[in-house]
């Protein structure tokens, strides 16, 4: 499953069957569907990424990191600090 095409509009926000979405530029494997759950923002929502160099991040402001394809440095969005959906947790 591609993940960041945004031009066509998101396809997969409320796509909750099992598998691996990847980067829709050079398909490196970024999030698992075990992470992703229903939000109210028009994206997927995911609390963790697949691995550790699923994603490069930096810092934009304060609790929020600017995410990028670990591999391809394609956009994906942000990571927002501790609004996941239990305590604690952050959201991509």
């Amino acid at each position: 499953m591609a993940f960041c095409s945004f031009l066509g509009g998101e396809v997969f926000k409320d796509h909750f069957q099992p598998g691996i979405y990847v980067c829709a530029k050079c398909g490196h494997e970024l999030f698992s569907s075990r992470a992703k759950y229903e939000h109210s923002s028009p994206w997927p929502a995911f609390t963790e990424t697949l691995r550790g160099d699923s994603v490069a991040k930096r810092q934009e402001r304060p609790g929020a990191l600017k995410v990028t394809c670990g591999k391809c440095g394609n956009g994906l969005g942000h990571e927002f600090l501790n609004d996941g959906p239990r305590k604690g947790q952050s959201r991509f």
